[in-house]
């Protein structure tokens, strides 16, 4: 009867083959979790002034051009 050996594998094989199947999935969801936090937060003046103004394409688009006489604060 012959004897089954398994080959030793090495922690970071033992992971990488347990998370390998996930990569795709968690990336989706990394992407709309980020999404939903950039349009939650884009109200925000900071995250608007920080980050969004600084996108090339959506960057006029939130550029603050209310006058400082007519802001309340």
């Amino acid at each position: 009867m012959s004897r089954i050996q398994y080959a030793p594998r090495s922690p970071l094989q033992l992971a990488g083959s347990f998370t390998k199947p996930w990569i795709g999935t968690l990336g989706i969801w990394g992407a709309g979790a980020g999404t939903a936090v950039l349009l939650f937060l884009s109200v925000t003046p900071l995250v608007r002034r920080e980050l969004l103004v600084k996108v090339p394409l959506l960057g006029s688009y939130y550029e603050d051009k209310v006058p400082a006489s007519d802001k309340p604060f």
